[in-house]
């Protein structure tokens, strides 16, 4: 029992002694980055409508669907998110909210003509995607890879030295990355008055802005 405990001790020295030396490899340390612009093909819009009683909002909601079908927009991209009733107001009782969903197929500027009325209270921007968006990732975080490694190439290349294999890998989250802001030129608001027309605003996926990503890699290599 005792020689099995000494050959165990001894295989977890041996072992420590091995990852102290590995620690203790020169290395060098360099962080690459990427980026990429992506335009967006899909958008998902919040509306809301008003109504004074229950069979007003149910009319509403079906004109909002006809509407949204009409410019193409399929029931499944339809999305009920809540309702609300003003036991305090002798107007506007009622109101409900929805999501609903466009691809760049989808002729904005009909779709906001069409809801131009005023049982509809808000009309704005969610979220700005793209369907393809995990392979954007993935293509940006390797260009990061590539240029983590090629920085460590040229920098040891001018110290008469060569990269050797990688120690270590890590990607630095950004937060920031992979987000859109709405612009305020794409929000449309309006009280018990109809929604006024924009003037010379093109609403069109050519107009949204574009999907930023940007992906950071720090990486350790040996140095030869």
């Amino acid at each position: 029992m005792k020689l099995r405990h000494f050959l165990l001790i001894g295989f977890l020295t041996a072992g420590s002694l091995i990852s102290a030396q590995e620690m203790k490899k020169n290395a060098i340390e360099v962080t690459g980055v990427a980026e990429m612009e992506v335009e967006p093909d899909e958008i998902i819009f919040n509306i809301g409508i008003k109504a004074d009683n229950k069979n007003e909002l149910a009319e509403n909601e079906k004109k909002l669907f006809e509407t949204l079908k009409s410019n193409g927009v399929k029931n499944e991209d339809i999305t009920f998110k809540s309702m609300y009733q003003n036991l305090y107001s002798k107007t506007n009782k009622f109101t409900k909210s929805f999501q609903f969903k466009v691809n760049a197929k989808t002729n904005l500027s009909k779709v906001f003509e069409g809801l131009n009325q005023k049982w509809v209270t808000n009309l704005n921007i969610s979220e700005v995607k793209n369907t393809k968006i995990a392979d954007f990732r993935k293509t940006v975080k390797i260009n990061a890879l590539k240029a983590a490694k090629e920085k460590a190439d040229y920098l040891l290349e001018s110290m008469g030295k060569k990269v050797g294999a990688p120690l270590e890998i890590v990607e630095i989250e950004d937060y920031t990355s992979d987000t859109v802001v709405p612009m305020a030129a794409y929000m449309r608001k309006s009280g018990n008055a109809q929604m006024e027309a924009d003037a010379g605003v093109d609403y069109s996926f050519d107009n949204i802005e574009n999907i930023k990503l940007k992906y950071s890699i720090k990486t350790r290599y040996e140095i030869l």
